[in-house]
């Protein structure tokens, strides 16, 4: 066979455009794209940092506010029970004659309180929700480069409220 004869006339030149060719496509893949491939990785990797931690102190923003809506939660029912003893002991100082009238008053400030409180926890309620909405898209638009709808935020949020 005549390709297997001139194989030792010919390899030395073979070995030596192999190990050219191989050092050109060292140079060219090793120094010249896979430094450009790291830096956009470890970019990547900034922006995903900067973001996750965006979002940890968007958390922590709406888990301050909860604890603030709570703690005023709490004031507004200590309020509504110190209004409610001051009342029910003024009443029976007066009389019995006065307790109905005295009793119908109270209640109405109670009602009155429960529904102030009721109408905070709501509006805490809500404030959070869009502050988790906002957070949420904000976070998707930075992770993803997707544009999130409102609604579709919205429900996502609601979703994973109901269930923490």
């Amino acid at each position: 066979m005549p390709q297997i004869a001139q194989l030792a006339d010919t390899y030395a030149s073979q070995i030596f455009w192999l190990l050219i060719i191989f050092g050109l496509v060292f140079l060219v893949v090793g120094r010249g794209m896979v430094p450009k491939v790291m830096d956009t990785v470890a970019l990547r990797d900034r922006h995903i940092a900067d973001d996750l931690a965006a979002a940890q102190a968007a958390r922590d923003a709406a888990d301050a506010q909860e604890a603030a809506w709570r703690q005023q939660e709490n004031a507004n029912r200590a309020e509504a029970q110190a209004v409610l003893s001051a009342a029910k002991a003024a009443a029976s100082a007066e009389g019995g004659s006065k307790l109905a009238a005295v009793q119908q008053q109270i209640d109405a400030q109670l009602a009155a309180a429960e529904t102030r409180i009721e109408a905070a926890r709501k509006a805490a309620a809500t404030e959070i929700e869009s502050v988790a909405v906002q957070a949420a898209r904000a976070i998707v638009e930075r992770l993803a480069g997707a544009q999130v709808a409102e609604p579709a935020a919205a429900a996502a949020v609601r979703k994973a409220l109901a269930r923490g």
